[in-house]
């Protein structure tokens, strides 16, 4: 694989004509910028003197030139080539010292400089002009000596954390402490896969990321400043630094070495831009469910991660046992927005953003059922919240779909579960997994099944939860756990012995139910 970075020669940081005006030795001339003030802040690369009318010819571009006229004087047609000359060459800008050949700014070259757009600067007073390019040269040296220590100070400490197996969020906390300013990692799409810096800028950014994410690039003057993202010529994203307060070339500098170590931990971590998709729908399901974050703070970057969140029904899913991908290729092979992220014990979030004019809950049983049927897994079950039309009540409904997905997760083989499941569906068993900590319900547990946990026969207790599961059918547990009736009739026997209970008696029954509920609940 190739990849092409910028090189230092391409990133030198620069003083800016403005800033060079400013300098203490050059502020004793009196300066006054007669035209061009608009583009006040080109780089300056060097300071060249020359009195000679041709001097565009010795110029690379960049250059302030530093001149006194006195060859120039008398001849209007000379001044003005002058100025054209040094615009052609690109020069930064001209400063002409007044004094014997122009006592007073001369009007021919100023038209000139304003039609060229040439920053035309005159020195009011006598000025040593080997002081200023002293001066300026010496401070584009040490610059210059900066950002090579810069740019090798952010890769070594950027390749660090590479070899070291750092996650993507570790290297862009590096970038935002170098750079002090937001940084922004999208896709091709604008939308947003990752995020740095002081959060309430963050957020300041990505509250109106849609409108200004696609100026990104366009006003590097105001610190937006990008660097792309890619490799094997195919580009798959970018990096912005949002609001960058140095100069510009330090800021690209930053941006271009991020993008090196970015494009280097994708290679080496086997990864892809989608990868990094749900890393960032991960963080921002994971932040709504734990409720620590205001969900209203979290609005800015569900939007800018591309979720749809105005005039929508939210509907939160939980679905244990599958993986992220089956359940984000369904989403898109329906075309429904959403969000899918892994969370903790193998289970999978998913938030759907449905138009409020369309039925969330046949939705939201359209999603189950192709789940079942093109991830392969016909007993898939999509732990449901009820849709929610408020994003403030986004976080409840999520912990609302992973209580139901508690509740169903050690559901007996022998019940057939609908594709969806909601709260009201998992009866008791949802109230025994709210209550599973309390030690009086814990204590209830091992009271009631003492006689058959201590005996630590493991196919009784599964014969017990299964005949209890079925309604005390004996014909279909003997019939899931393939044995002959009489052989499951001595099974309860032994079960009711050991217990000291009459299964037949309804009390007795869910009594030793709702404790194998609770044993149930606890264990998982």
């Amino acid at each position: 694989m190739t990849t092409t970075f910028a090189t230092l020669e391409h990133l030198e940081p620069a003083l800016s004509v403005r800033q060079v005006l400013t300098l203490e030795r050059v502020l004793a001339g009196e300066p006054e910028v007669v035209a061009g003030a608009g583009q006040l802040d080109r780089p300056v690369r060097w300071v060249h003197v020359a009195e000679a009318p041709d001097v565009g010819v010795m110029l690379t571009g960049g250059e302030m030139v530093l001149t006194t006229g006195v060859l120039l004087a008398g001849d209007e047609e000379k001044q003005a080539e002058y100025i054209r000359s040094l615009h052609r060459a690109e020069a930064a800008a001209v400063v002409l010292g007044l004094g014997r050949a122009f006592p007073a700014p001369p009007d021919v070259m100023r038209r000139a400089a304003e039609r060229c757009g040439l920053p035309l600067v005159v020195l009011h007073r006598p000025f040593p002009f080997a002081e200023l390019t002293e001066e300026v040269q010496s401070r584009l040296v040490r610059r210059k000596f900066a950002a090579v220590s810069l740019s090798e100070a952010v890769r070594t400490a950027l390749t660090g954390l590479i070899t070291a197996g750092a996650p993507l969020q570790r290297l862009l906390d590096e970038v935002a402490a170098h750079s002090a300013c937001p940084v922004v990692v999208t896709n091709l799409a604008h939308r947003v896969l990752a995020t740095a810096g002081e959060r309430s800028a963050v957020d300041d950014v990505l509250r109106d990321w849609e409108r200004i994410a696609r100026q990104a690039g366009h006003a590097e003057g105001d610190g937006w400043i990008r660097a792309e993202l890619g490799g094997r010529g195919e580009r798959w994203g970018q990096i912005v630094l949002c609001g960058h307060r140095g100069d510009t070339a330090t800021g690209r500098l930053l941006a271009d070495r991020a993008a090196e170590a970015l494009v280097l931990h994708r290679m080496l971590g086997g990864s892809s831009a989608h990868t990094w998709e749900e890393q960032s729908a991960q963080s921002l399901l994971t932040d709504l469910l734990s409720g620590v974050v205001p969900a209203r703070q979290l609005l800015p970057r569900a939007r800018a991660a591309g979720l749809p969140v105005n005039r929508r029904t939210f509907v939160p899913l939980v679905v244990r046992d599958s993986d992220p991908a089956p359940l984000d290729r369904v989403l898109r092979m329906l075309g429904m927005s959403g969000l899918v992220a892994e969370l903790a014990d193998r289970a999978t979030a998913v938030l759907l953003s449905l138009p409020r004019d369309q039925d969330a809950h046949a939705l939201t049983a359209h999603f189950a059922a192709r789940l079942r049927s093109e991830a392969g897994t016909p007993r898939a079950v999509a732990a449901a919240a009820d849709p929610r039309t408020s994003w403030d009540d986004v976080p409840a409904g999520l912990r609302e779909a992973q209580h139901v997905a508690d509740a169903v997760a050690d559901h007996s083989a022998a019940l057939d579960l609908p594709a969806v499941v909601r709260l009201k569906d998992v009866h008791l068993r949802g109230l025994i997994r709210l209550l599973r900590d309390d030690p009086h319900v814990q204590a209830f547990a091992e009271r009631e099944l003492d006689g058959l946990l201590c005996a630590a026969d493991d196919d009784l207790l599964a014969v017990l939860r299964t005949y209890l599961a079925t309604g005390r059918n004996k014909s279909r547990t003997a019939q899931l756990h393939h044995v002959s009736r009489p052989a499951l009739y001595r099974r309860l026997e032994a079960i009711q012995a050991r217990m000291g209970v009459d299964l037949d008696d309804f009390e007795q029954a869910a009594s030793v139910h709702i404790a194998l509920l609770a044993h149930d609940a606890q264990q998982g």
